[in-house]
């Protein structure tokens, strides 16, 4: 018997109409544990570097995370993999709602699609029962309405759909996956699964999952719901204005608390370009406030969570919606000026776009037209006032018209298509993907390595449980480390204790190179956690006191597997497949050139130390100065077969000699 996964995948082959349901190797949990780990190892495996994005051999991955479906509060985490039409990188995408635990209680832990269908159509997964059903009468209809209508005609009012709106039909590279309350977002999914021409996957599903030892779980469960309780009533309206939101479960605050002054005054407003300290006031606030009692239907949560952190939102005469914790990026690059956009996100969300890159892209053409790049012919019958042109763009863009044609490829590769100066305007991408509109004063070295070698394509999936900034004195920094029991290490106590706002132990050069590798480290990793069992990030990885830690999740996983495990082994788990999925990134071609912040990101910077940074964290993950796995890190973590695959293309040398592992500074002395 298998515990917490079912055991099981189905394999659809769109070109030939073949459907199987495909029993797996228990032995790659034991290496990979689930969800992105186990998505790597079949990317890896099947996907060689030559497949282009919108190939036929390109796959398209749901998994439902391993301890999906059981009763670990939280633990709800689609994950979609692919090759991104971005980055032609690896994309994976997470997203909560109730579609991974539906997925599970089917006998299933993932959908594996490969090939394209001629015709559009969407599966649907009933228990055993498994059709590729027309879909020619959902063609060009939204996301959300398309999800209702096939749980109309389905006659199946509990099942769950991810579907993708018209922007997914269009192949633009930033469309989005739409599954109910949340999205798959990141890296241009949808685009994938609108070139295979699948419209949505439904799934319904009855069956249970088992789990190792069930008591033993269930209190474990227990106390982190008893922590989520007891901390949420420290959450007083002081509280909220605190130090990074301490004990603010889930999604950033966007809906559910009135106090949004974090990301108005620290997010750069238009196309990146500045910032507007001091915006947010009591009146903007109240305005706020106003709109959404408004419009807000109620606070939701994703299946089996106790924190509801956004919200349902109606619209006079619109269909309802779900708000997502990007919700602000819309007014911040439309300088709206207090208004929230929701008419904005309303269409957004049916076209199904990404809530990241589709403001900035809007941002980027207007800033382009008020510079005379773009002109009136390009823009021809874009209204006057800024929140109708935004929303004139999106309808451009998903639709693939006009000028929405070239902005549909996403800030970089439109900049090199429509040239004429284009480019100096394209500054807020990494790995050709646009990144949260931040710009900040003293570089941070962690926030520094975390954008430049993370893999995942947003920030808010790096950032964690060490905070992003000092706190004012050593009392209060005494006080905040009395009760963080998440810290792998009580030397991370420390660093933190001795890090200053300003003097010699602060920014840029404190925490030193050592101690800022093994913060990145320790942050990057638990997110990789996170996306193995299907954890949200926000009772996780991504705030600062959360229930779910080091400690406690090795414990989880046993529980319920089965496996026995201790914090070691959990660390080389997750090593194991964050380097397996370098490894594949690096296969495609990725490289230290690669991995560069947007040149205005911080006012302050420091190209020396940035080098070093880089050098050190590189050797600190047993990379080469170019950001290569090399062949003893890969074989200590039985990725043989990796460095062999390296070998073979010469991307790896035979025989690793000291040139190999020299830093870029080392070589540039000689």
């Amino acid at each position: 018997m298998r515990y917490a996964e079912t055991g099981y995948n189905l394999e659809i082959d769109l070109s030939r109409g073949s459907i199987e349901r495909a029993e797996t190797d228990p032995g790659l949990t034991k290496l990979h544990l689930g969800g992105l780990g186990t998505n790597t190892k079949i990317m890896w495996d099947r996907v060689p570097p030559e497949v282009e994005p919108f190939s036929p051999d390109n796959l398209l991955i749901f998994s439902a995370g391993l301890l999906c479906g059981t009763c670990a509060p939280g633990c709800n985490r689609t994950i979609v993999t692919t090759i991104s039409p971005q980055t032609s990188l690896m994309a994976f995408s997470m997203a909560g709602g109730f579609w991974a635990k539906e997925l599970k209680y089917a006998g299933l832990d993932k959908v594996i699609i490969r090939g394209k269908s001629p015709d559009l159509v969407y599966l649907w997964i009933n228990n055993d029962k498994v059709e590729i059903r027309d879909a020619s009468h959902f063609h060009g209809k939204g996301a959300l309405e398309t999800a209702a209508l096939i749980q109309e005609e389905l006659k199946e009012p509990r099942a769950e759909v991810a579907s993708i709106g018209l922007a997914g039909e269009n192949r633009v590279y930033f469309a989005s996956i739409e599954l109910g309350k949340s999205s798959a977002s990141r890296g241009g999914c949808g685009a994938i699964m609108g070139d295979k021409k699948i419209k949505a996957i439904a799934v319904r599903g009855t069956k249970d999952v088992n789990i190792a030892r069930p008591v033993e779980f269930f209190e474990l469960c227990n106390g982190v719901m008893k922590k989520l309780r007891d901390d949420t009533d420290k959450l007083t309206p002081e509280a909220q204005r605190g130090f990074v939101d301490l004990y603010s479960w889930g999604s950033p605050a966007t809906l559910k608390e009135d106090d949004d002054s974090f990301h108005y005054d620290n997010f750069s407003w238009g196309n990146a370009r500045y910032r507007r300290k001091g915006y947010w006031n009591e009146e903007v606030e109240r305005k706020q406030v106003e709109i959404k009692k408004e419009l807000r239907e109620r606070q939701v949560s994703c299946y089996n969570c106790p924190v509801r952190c956004t919200g349902a939102i109606s619209l006079p005469g619109e269909q309802r919606f779900f708000l997502k914790c990007s919700g602000y990026t819309y007014v911040i690059a439309a300088e709206l000026e207090g208004s929230l956009g929701y008419r904005i996100w309303n269409v957004h969300n049916e076209y199904g776009m990404d809530g990241y890159s589709t403001p900035q892209v809007c941002a980027f053409a207007l800033e382009l037209y008020e510079n005379g790049i773009f002109t009136d012919d390009d823009m021809a019958g874009m209204p006057s006032d800024k929140e109708d042109r935004f929303i004139w763009l999106v309808h451009k863009i998903a639709r693939r018209e006009g000028i929405g044609d070239v902005l549909a490829d996403g800030i970089y590769w439109a900049a090199r298509q429509i040239g004429k100066g284009a480019e100096i305007y394209a500054q807020n991408t990494i790995k050709k993907n646009e990144q949260l509109p931040l710009k900040l004063g003293m570089l941070n070295p962690a926030y520094f390595l975390m954008y430049c070698t993370g893999e995942k394509l947003t920030i808010t999936q790096m950032e964690g449980q060490f905070p992003q900034t000092p706190l004012p004195t050593r009392e209060e920094r005494e006080a905040h480390v009395k009760d963080w029991v998440q810290v792998p290490d009580e030397k991370f106590k420390q660093y933190f204790l001795d890090w200053n706002p300003r003097g010699e132990n602060s920014n840029p050069y404190y925490p030193d190179i050592e101690a800022t590798c093994e913060i990145v480290d320790w942050q990057e990793k638990m997110h990789y956690i996170d996306d193995c069992t299907g954890m949200c990030a926000g009772l996780s990885s991504f705030v600062m006191k959360p229930p779910y830690h080091i400690h406690n999740i090795p414990t989880l996983i046993s529980s319920a597997t089965g496996m026995d495990m201790d914090k070691a082994e959990l660390w080389e788990i997750i090593t194991r497949n964050r380097t397996l999925l370098r490894a594949f990134n690096i296969r495609r071609g990725m490289r230290r050139k690669d991995e560069k912040p947007p040149k205005d990101h911080w006012k302050k910077r420091f190209p020396e130390l940035e080098e070093k940074l880089l050098d050190e964290y590189y050797k600190f993950k047993g990379w080469d100065n170019d950001g290569i796995p090399i062949k003893e890190t890969l074989n200590k973590l039985g990725l043989d077969y990796v460095s062999e695959d390296l070998l073979q293309r010469g991307i790896l040398a035979d025989k690793e000699d000291t040139s190999s592992r020299e830093t870029a500074g080392e070589k540039e002395k000689k």
